[in-house]
């Protein structure tokens, strides 16, 4: 019999309805930022691209999601947004969207901020460290009291010199280690590493599973991922360890799989389609019947034609949001794109990670009251009692250092976990790793 790891009906955590037909995988968790750049050095064998998800309806009336009126009024708060926007490498510019969107939608039902509307603040950085560097120093000049980094390629170039200006800073996920050390003004809304570590170790302890086996694509950005953090994190949780790397564009893992089947645990698989397409059917011919996850960039539309459906049935992956389900956090989501956006594509994971990074900061600044400054907030959401994040499906955050101690920056542990249908579709959404 073959074991998933979730426990369908389990109490102890929070399950959302899914809606398989037409839907594609949310994001993994923020750690994976270094597996996304590997997939594009890599090349991906489908079309589908990893981290958008079909838009799921709702028969909820939008008025009734949003919530009653409470108006923000007097001297707004400016909020900076910067993100890449649209470049020659991607169109990310969703997230000026929902951004602008967001902002009216707190401005409207959640009193803005310290009762005080919230007026956004953006720039476009292409993609470009120099763009991006002007960005954030445009910020300083504009008085901004906190600044949102959404999807922008050059990360550090943003952070810099918003960090030696002692302005807030909020991304949705990073994986850059000097950011996520950084216990004074940067908050990081996803756990950097539960994608590719906690998932496989929280399957494990639910499973009662005591060995895990990394499949790795055998570059150093994917095995660096894995060599940083997991032999503590495996260790300090009672699994074994073991990383078995194989060479891209390695088309028949037979080989390497057998071995694996011979021994027992789990699988955990990191690489792009084409290489997990491969690792998968090499799994199958070996009659594997044991518990498998990996990292979202796995399941494309190439891998669905690729890899049989039974196979396919119970992989485990990592999101950061439950995108293309009927929840309420999509339902919110969705409401606010409607209402005070315009034709906003709600299927786009960077878009929904802009609602719980710009709603998030509101959130956490719910108890400022008084003179709204970079200091009075940075002191706010240091100050912040644990709540739930707008948006990320029942994932709860706390800034300040409590969530990930040896991360002082992140606001959240764990993340979401779904297991695949025989469709290679999302079934439910879980949090795990809290």
């Amino acid at each position: 019999m073959r074991h998933y790891g979730l426990r369908r009906g389990a109490a102890s955590r929070r399950t959302v309805a899914a809606r398989p037909a037409a839907i594609r995988l949310g994001a993994l968790a923020g750690g994976l930022a270094a597996s996304l750049l590997l997939v594009s050095a890599c090349g991906g064998g489908g079309s589908a691209a990893p981290g958008d998800g079909g838009e799921a309806t709702s028969a909820v009336p939008a008025a009734e999601v949003l919530g009653p009126v409470a108006k923000a009024t007097g001297e707004p708060v400016r909020i900076g947004l910067i993100s890449d926007g649209k470049s020659a490498i991607l169109d990310q510019s969703v997230e000026f969207e929902v951004g602008k969107a967001a902002a009216r939608y707190l401005n409207e039902h959640r009193s803005g901020i310290a009762g005080r509307p919230i007026e956004l603040v953006t720039c476009e950085a292409q993609s470009d460290p120099s763009k991006t560097s002007d960005c954030a120093n445009s910020m300083i000049e504009q008085d901004v009291v906190a600044v949102v980094v959404g999807g922008v390629a050059a990360q550090e170039a943003a952070w810099t010199p918003l960090h030696d200006a002692g302005v807030p800073t909020v991304l949705y996920s990073t994986s850059t280690p000097t950011l996520l050390r950084d216990a004074e003004n940067t908050f990081v809304l996803a756990d950097s590493t539960f994608g590719t570590v906690g998932l496989p170790i929280e399957l494990a302890k639910q499973a009662g599973v005591k060995k895990v086996t990394a499949v790795v694509i055998d570059v150093p950005a994917a095995k660096g991922v894995l060599e940083a953090s997991a032999p503590a994190a495996y260790e300090k949780a009672g699994i074994d360890f073991e990383m078995v790397a194989v060479a891209p564009g390695t088309a028949d893992m037979t080989p390497q799989m057998q071995q694996i089947a011979a021994g027992s645990g789990g699988v955990f698989i990191l690489g792009n389609d084409s290489f997990c397409i491969s690792a998968l059917n090499g799994l199958r011919a070996v009659g594997f019947s044991g518990q498998i996850s990996a990292i979202a960039q796995c399941i494309t539309d190439a891998t669905r034609t690729a890899v049989p459906g039974d196979m396919l049935k119970g992989i485990s992956l990592a999101a950061t949001a439950p995108l293309g389900t009927d929840n309420p956090s999509t339902q919110l989501y969705n409401a606010v794109a409607a209402t005070y956006g315009k034709d906003i594509d709600t299927s786009k994971i960077a878009g929904i990670n802009t609602f719980m990074a710009v709603a998030g900061l509101q959130a956490a600044l719910e108890d400022l009251t008084g003179d709204v400054t970079p200091a009075t907030v940075l002191a706010a959401i240091k100050a912040m009692q644990q709540k739930e994040l707008p948006g990320g499906g029942g994932q709860r955050f706390q800034c300040g250092g409590k969530a990930v101690p040896a991360s002082p920056a992140a606001c959240v542990s764990g993340g979401l976990i779904t297991e695949l249908d025989d469709k290679g579709q999302p079934t439910t959404y879980e949090v795990a790793g809290a």
